[in-house]
């Protein structure tokens, strides 16, 4: 069996968890993800089957797409609502005006700087394991690009956002960055991916569907 099988990953699960149960589902070793999703977020991740993990690079290349829920007057460690608080501030004075001209500062080609809690490797070791120590280290920026950065509903605290981007952007960052500019912080506590490359939500399996009917052809597998 080779191919792909895009899967509904739901939230609590690490992505390796997730690799995990579509091995013994197929009964295969060869199985791996492109794209991690943290154990918080939801949605499209792309599970490789067979040969198709030799496309690694193709499918974490894909750009991505995302529906989140940030709060604003809170700012964590790990720029979401499970993190340690450091800090919370005042809001109230805050209206969607003030969001839609802070997205707009974030939209287009940025540098981000990668989270603690990120895959990011600093010195050979994941950038998550040297947090889980309680330390910070300096993190070099990284280029990414932002194509759509829109509110859809703000209910204060909460905003909800839509989110277009590139390869190695992280939607925490950007409402930790959004916060910060704002001068209240701010948090996310939802991540929903919706969309990696050509593979959208609506073609995506929930776990306790699978079977070998979703592995799908890849051309190039």
């Amino acid at each position: 069996m080779d191919g792909i099988i895009v899967v509904d990953k739901p939230s609590g699960m690490t992505s390796h968890d997730v690799v995990s149960r579509v091995r013994r589902c197929l009964n295969m070793k060869r199985v791996g993800h492109a794209g991690t999703l943290d154990p918080l977020a939801t949605g499209v991740l792309i599970i490789l089957v067979g040969n198709a993990t030799k496309l690694f690079d193709t499918f974490v290349g894909f750009d991505k797409a995302y529906l989140a829920t940030m709060q604003l007057g809170r700012k964590t460690r790990s720029a979401d609502i499970q993190g340690e608080t450091l800090e919370e501030r005042p809001f109230a004075g805050i209206d969607q005006k003030d969001i839609e001209a802070v997205f707009g500062r974030f939209t287009g080609d940025i540098e981000q700087v990668p989270p603690m809690v990120s895959a990011v490797k600093y010195k050979g070791e994941r950038l998550y394991k040297i947090a889980r120590k309680g330390v910070t280290v300096e993190r070099e920026p990284r280029k990414v690009r932002i194509d759509k950065l829109k509110v859809l509903d703000f209910s204060s605290p909460f905003v909800k956002f839509c989110l277009d981007c590139s390869k190695g952007t992280y939607v925490r960052q950007i409402a930790d960055d959004v916060g910060d500019v704002l001068g209240c912080g701010a948090c996310i506590t939802e991540i929903r991916r919706t969309k990696v490359g050509p593979f959208a939500i609506d073609a995506a399996v929930k776990l306790e569907d699978l079977n070998e009917s979703h592995l799908k052809r890849w051309p190039a597998a």
